[in-house]
């Protein structure tokens, strides 16, 4: 029972060897000293040793007043001994004391007298390095009004994850007093977060010490319960000096500013995607039935559970409208009609195809006749009388939960086509000005491709009828030339292209032979190609050399639309016998001496309208009797063959080919053109005749 190895009932023995500091004493070094009546030194603890640098066997029976006080404070310290002894009086204060190295320390005291069981008195000191001490208490000073003022909330758990300490500003961020969180777990005080997900991370770093940073979460909180608010949490892990695990620590940023801008710039981004998704998706053909199902088909589900779009019967037949001063009842005709999802309310909407008057108080009828806009961000049972046809149709809106609508106007060039409606249901947001904007930016692009469908026919008829005043249907036969030609368009799409031809007499007898391709098709393709026919029959008249024609029809594409075109320039002087070329982009011409016919490797040079591009001219003998082949890529290109093959498949048809031109271009539109393509064909077959003697 008196073994000095008993320890108390509970408590495990200590581990061999040197302790590991376990708390705020063992930081500071505390030494205990105990002094008897006549002041020698009859205890002294390690810490002492560590302090003072006296170890035990050299201290112990010694006066502490020689050993450790200088000459010159031994009086100041027999008196405040004698007041601890005698009078029974605590002391504490800062004193300096003798270091076994002969230094001087500043030590922090705390003395005051004990008694034994006998009766006997003792005097105990208490003692710290002052610095150590003084730092410890900046420290803590430190830490306690950082946590106090600091405008990042702070918390400490404790290892069952319940509060121990809350600073105000976290205090504020969950929107309840500190003393509502002390002893309280996370589920207890913020029941409007994810706590199973937080605990869950919690307990990994109180487990693994492995710091988890800026965790975002959201939520809304009981003090504006309205509003979705999100912070950036942090947790760490709590150690004692020696490892014990103490608790967690958690810092909390309000990030909730910084979340909204990201979720603008993310919805801004969306609305750009959709955007250019429209570019792309709408308008892929001339047909308004199909350009009214790829706008629908944008809009739902991105931006909208239900759409539908309705055109106005009278711009479909070519109609003019009433004017929109007068607002009456219109007649409208669905195109196209999409849900998110398989819903009732889609039976409310109008099948395609149909035709239905709408009065003039329901909301579709107000927004093609005002040309504006109408939102409803929260749909009352009222307003589903005027968006629906009917009752009953108002009644499948209730029941498939539609609460929010708007109607965009479809306007094209000032005109307005029909409206865009659009629903939302299961989307529980309501619409908002910003997806009016973006609906208004979408129904105008789809607008225009409507348009163009709808007044394609007639631009077809206005095209062909371009053309065929533009392309002369006798060609000239000039003085020392024999010319035949043909100009066939696209037969699989009926598209009128830019192809052309032209034959122009000059000064000197001599003809300037043209063949150009305008890239693209349609009315565009065709006034680019009047335009370019144009610009070349006056350049012609200007005497200019073919290269210095090109380089100036190249300037002048630049700025028309399409403006890439290829072109070949041959000026053919009888006198001279010879033919000069110049080539921009072009295939190469043919020519037969005879019966041999050879495909001219010429410069090919680059499309007019590349700009800045030089062009070169070449010299071809053509002599009485000579033939020189133009045409245009639609003769030889098929998607089936390389381009080489179908050259030489011409080369071979004119090998054997009789003398009547007119003949000849039919035999070789017979023999290359494939009625499948979607390219038109311009061909100019010239033969030199006899003009007189070569000039020199």
């Amino acid at each position: 029972m008196g073994s000095t190895d008993a320890v108390p009932a509970g408590h495990a023995p200590a581990a061999a060897g040197p302790a590991e500091p376990q708390g705020l004493l063992d930081v500071l070094g505390v030494a205990a000293v105990v002094l008897d009546t006549k002041g020698r030194i009859t205890l002294w603890s390690p810490q002492a040793e560590k302090l003072f640098g006296w170890s035990a066997e050299e201290a112990l029976g010694r006066y502490a007043l020689r050993l450790l006080v200088a000459p010159e404070h031994e009086d100041q310290v027999l008196r405040l001994f004698a007041e601890v002894m005698d009078a029974g009086e605590s002391w504490a204060g800062v004193f300096p004391v003798r270091h076994k190295d002969g230094g001087t320390r500043l030590v922090e005291f705390r003395n005051m007298r004990l008694e034994d069981e006998r009766g006997a008195c003792y005097a105990l000191g208490i003692a710290a390095d002052q610095a150590v001490l003084r730092e410890v208490e900046q420290d803590l000073a430190l830490s306690v009004r950082l946590v106090a003022q600091s405008p990042i909330g702070l918390a400490v758990y404790d290892t069952e994850l319940r509060y121990v300490m809350v600073n105000p500003a976290l205090a504020r961020m969950n929107g309840r007093p500190v003393e509502d969180h002390i002893g309280r777990r996370l589920e207890e005080t913020l029941p409007f977060l994810d706590t199973e997900s937080l605990s869950r991370t919690m307990r990994e770093v109180l487990a693994d010490g492995v710091p988890q940073l800026n965790r975002f979460t959201v939520g809304r909180p009981l003090d504006d319960p309205g509003t979705e608010h999100a912070w950036s949490v942090s947790y760490y892990r709590l150690e004692g000096p020696g490892g014990r695990v103490l608790g967690l620590a958690v810092s909390v940023i309000d990030v909730t500013e910084q979340h909204r801008a990201a979720l603008e710039a993310a919805r801004a981004r969306k609305r750009l995607a959709l955007i250019a998704d429209a570019s792309v998706s709408i308008g892929t053909t001339l047909d308004v039935d199909r350009t009214a199902r790829e706008l629908a088909d944008v809009l739902v589900p991105e931006l909208a559970d239900l759409g539908a779009v309705d055109i106005l019967d009278a711009v479909l037949e070519g109609r003019r409208r009433p004017d929109a001063a007068a607002p009456g009842s219109e007649r409208f005709r669905a195109l196209a009609v999409t849900t998110a999802y398989p819903t009732d309310a889609v039976r409310a909407a109008d099948p395609a195809g149909q035709i239905a008057a709408y009065a003039a108080d329901r909301l579709i009828t107000r927004c093609v006749t005002t040309g504006r806009p109408v939102l409803v961000e929260h749909v009352t049972e009222e307003d589903l009388r005027r968006i629906a046809p009917d009752a009953e149709a108002a009644a499948l809106l209730a029941r498939s939960g539609v609460h929010s609508y708007m109607a965009v106007p479809l306007i094209a060039r000032g005109e307005v086509l029909g409206a865009l409606d659009l629903c939302r249901a299961r989307n529980p947001v309501p619409f908002d000005e910003e997806d009016v904007v973006l609906a208004a930016e979408l129904a105008a692009r789809a607008a225009v491709c409507i348009d163009n469908a709808r007044w394609y026919q007639n631009e077809r008829r206005t095209a062909l009828a371009l053309q065929r005043h533009l392309l002369f249907r006798r060609p000239p036969q000039p003085k020392g030339l024999e010319i035949a030609y043909r100009y066939e368009p696209a037969h699989a799409s009926g598209k009128v292209g830019g192809d052309w031809f032209d034959a122009i007499p000059l000064a000197g007898d001599r003809t300037a032979l043209v063949v150009g391709d305008v890239m693209g098709s349609g009315i565009n393709a065709a006034a680019t190609m009047g335009q370019l026919r144009t610009a070349t029959r006056t350049l012609a008249e200007l005497d200019l050399p073919p290269a210095e024609v090109l380089r100036h029809l190249d300037r002048t594409a630049t700025g028309l639309d399409p403006a890439l075109a290829t072109c070949i320039y041959a000026l053919y002087d009888p006198h001279r016998r010879v033919c000069t070329v110049s080539v921009a982009g072009h295939v190469p011409p043919v020519v037969v001496r005879g019966r041999t016919p050879e495909l001219l490797q010429l410069p090919s040079g680059a499309p007019l309208g590349v700009g800045g591009v030089h062009f070169e001219e070449t010299a071809v003998p053509l002599a009485p009797g000579d033939r020189l082949v133009l045409y245009t890529d639609g003769l030889v290109e098929v998607r089936d063959q390389p381009i080489h093959a179908r050259l030489d498949k011409l080369v071979d048809l004119l090998a054997g080919a009789g003398d009547d031109l007119e003949a000849l271009c039919d035999e070789l539109l017979a023999a290359l053109r494939n009625p499948d393509e979607h390219d038109d064909v311009a061909l100019l077959i010239s033969r030199a005749g006899d003009a007189g003697a070569p000039r020199p």
